[in-house]
C-alpha cells in the first residue's frame, strides 16, 4: 500500500546534485535456480510487450511474473537497472517490494498460531509489556488478529507530518522500530478496535517486534527459516540482512512532477528493520510465495481461510478499488472481477501481487521507479486495471 510522505523538494535539490556511483556491471550478475521456459512461453510477446509499454511510459525498469495453470510461468524484463552504468533490466535481478511484505508477515505469524505460541485473539499487551505499548493509543487494547487486519484503529506513524519531515532532512538515515513506533506516541486513534478497518504501518511494526519477541530472534533470521528457505525464494532477503546489497536495481523517482528523475537507492532506511516493508526480492520469488499460500502449502487451508476472512471499511476511498481486509492479504473489485492483492512502495520502488480467482492467475510485478507522473502506468487503478486487462485477455 502506498506510504504516505511529503516530498520536501529543497532537500531532493540538494541530493540531486550527488555523483550517481560507478560500478562494475558483473555486480548485477543473477540466474534463476529453477528451469525457466519462458522463452518459449506461449504468451511471451503479449506480456513482453505490456513490459515495454511501461518502459514508453517512462518507467525506468519493471520485472514481471505471469502465471496461469493453462500456459504455466513467464517471468521477464524490460528498460534498465541502472540508468548511469547503463545496465539492462533482467528478470531474476532484485528490487525493493516495500509492503508487500506484510503479507509474509501476516504468514508467519500464522505459522506461529498454528504452533501455538500465540492466539490471534490475545491482545498483544498480553505478548509485550514494553512501555512503548502504553503510549500507543489502542495498543493496550488491540488484539493480534486486529493488527494484522488493521482493525486496531492505532495510529500510523508515517501520516505524522513531524515524521515526514525528520524523514525527508535525512534521507540516508537509518531507523530503528523504536524511533518509527515514537511517532505514533500520544496520537488519537482512528476508532475503537475492531469496529472499523483502516491502514497503518505501526500495526506491523508491532507484528514483527512480536515475532522478535516469540522466536527470540532477529527478523530476517525467522523468515529466512519459515519462509525464504523453505520456498525455494533464493532472491529473496530481509533488508536487515544485507539493507542494501550489490546487485539491489538502483531506485528513481520523478520528484518533480517532470520525468526528470533523480536516484533514490540510499532512500529508504525507515523500513530496513521492520516488519512493515524491508522486503527485498523479485517477482519470481514473490509469485513462488503467493501460489504457495494460496495453495495451502505454507499454511493449512483453515488458516488460509482465516486469511481470507474480509472485513469492508465503513467507508470506501473513492480514489481506489472497492477494497476489503483480510489478514495481511486485500481484496479489490476490478473491471475484470474480484483480485487478491498486496502492494508495496518506498522511494524509488514500488511492486504489486496480485491473484484472480476466478482464473487461478497470478500477475506479480516490481519497477525501480515511481511518483509524480511516473504512477499513473504504475500504481494508480488505472494502471492496474490497465496491467491486469493486457495479461487476462
Amino acid at each position: 500500500m502506498k506510504k504516505i510522505i511529503i516530498l520536501l523538494n529543497i532537500v531532493f535539490l540538494y541530493y540531486s546534485c550527488e555523483k550517481n556511483e560507478i560500478v562494475n556491471p558483473e555486480k548485477y550478475n543473477c540466474n534463476f535456480t529453477h528451469l525457466d521456459s519462458s522463452v518459449i512461453h506461449p504468451k511471451r510477446d503479449q506480456y513482453q510487450s505490456l513490459l515495454d509499454e511501461l518502459i514508453q511510459k517512462r518507467a525506468v525498469g519493471v520485472l514481471m511474473t505471469v502465471y496461469s495453470p493453462v500456459d504455466g510461468e513467464w517471468s521477464g524484463a524490460s528498460g534498465k537497472a541502472d540508468l548511469a552504468n547503463n545496465i539492462p533490466m533482467q528478470s531474476c535481478m532484485i528490487s525493493r517490494m516495500g509492503s508487500t511484505l506484510k503479507m509474509l508477515t501476516a504468514t508467519v505469524i500464522l505459522m506461529l498460531y498454528d504452533e501455538g505460541k500465540i492466539n490471534l485473539d490475545q491482545k498483544i499487551s498480553y505478548y509485550i509489556q514494553e512501555d512503548y505499548i502504553n503510549k500507543i493509543r489502542n495498543a493496550e487494547y488491540a488484539t493480534v488478529r486486529q493488527l494484522l487486519q488493521h482493525s486496531s484503529g492505532i495510529y500510523n506513524y508515517i501520516q505524522n507530518p513531524r515524521f515526514q519531515t525528520a524523514s525527508m532532512n535525512d534521507l540516508r538515515k537509518v531507523w530503528q522500530p523504536h524511533e518509527l513506533l515514537s511517532y505514533a506516541y500520544n496520537k488519537n486513534p482512528y476508532f475503537v478496535s475492531g469496529t472499523d478497518v483502516r491502514y497503518s504501518n505501526t500495526n506491523y511494526i508491532l507484528l514483527g517486534l512480536l515475532i522478535e519477541k516469540i522466536e527470540n530472534r532477529p527478523l530476517y533470521e525467522v523468515f529466512d527459516q519459515k519462509i525464504f528457505l523453505p520456498l525455494g525464494m533464493s532472491n529473496s532477503l530481509f533488508a536487515a540482512k544485507d539493507p542494501i546489497p550489490d546487485n539491489l536495481v538502483r531506485g528513481y523517482i520523478d520528484i518533480y512532477n517532470n520525468y526528470k528523475i533523480i536516484e533514490s537507492t540510499f532512500y529508504s532506511g525507515w523500513d530496513y528493520y521492520t516488519a512493515d516493508g524491508g522486503l527485498l526480492s523479485n517477482s519470481h520469488d514473490l509469485f513462488l510465495f503467493f501460489k504457495s499460500l494460496m495453495n495451502g502449502d505454507v499454511i493449512s487451508t483453515e488458516l488460509l481461510n482465516e486469511m481470507l476472512n474480509w472485513k469492508f471499511p465503513n467507508e470506501q476511498n473513492p480514489d481506489f478499488f472497492s477494497i476489503a481486509y483480510g489478514l495481511g492479504i486485500f481484496k479489490i473489485q476490478t473491471s475484470i472481477g474480484e483480485v487478491y492483492f498486496h502492494s508495496g512502495d518506498a522511494i524509488g520502488y514500488y511492486a504489486n501481487m496480485m491473484y484472480v480467482p476466478s482464473l487461478d492467475t497470478y500477475i506479480v510485478y516490481a519497477t525501480n521507479s515511481n511518483y509524480g507522473k511516473l504512477d499513473e502506468w504504475i500504481s494508480t487503478p488505472k494502471a492496474i486495471d490497465n496491467i491486469l486487462h493486457k495479461v487476462c485477455r
